[in-house]
């Protein structure tokens, strides 16, 4: 009973991990930050507002997707453009990790907090 919730835990965290990578990599790109902590706990933040609204039919996916570039233009500066930027080359980094990770570990991970990964 505790080890499929170990490994539950240790997929989450691996993924949550990821997808504050990809968003660190982009908004060191587009913002010029630097803080990975920012950027994990932005992932999270982000992943709970995907959740909140991707389930409503027919808007959800648009809506989730507003709220989670909502998210990231509050946690960084530069606005909406900036925002949409980011988030455009957090999912393009996201792809690249996930390709390198999941094929040197075997693994079938995704991105927590980085929308269609």
């Amino acid at each position: 009973m505790v080890v499929p919730f170990i490994g539950s835990l240790v997929a989450f965290l691996v993924a949550l991990l990821v997808g504050g990578l990809a968003i660190y990599v982009s908004a060191s790109l587009v913002a010029g930050t630097k803080d990975y902590g920012h950027a994990v706990v932005t992932a999270l933040v982000g992943a709970v507002g995907w959740a909140l609204f991707s389930w409503i039919p027919l808007v959800g996916t648009l809506l989730a997707l507003v709220v989670w570039v909502g998210v990231v233009n509050w946690r960084y500066p530069g606005g909406w453009k900036n925002a949409a930027l980011i988030g455009v080359i957090a999912w393009l980094a996201a792809l690249v990790i996930l390709a390198v990770v999941n094929s040197v570990f075997g693994l079938g991970i995704g991105a927590l907090g980085v929308p269609g990964v």
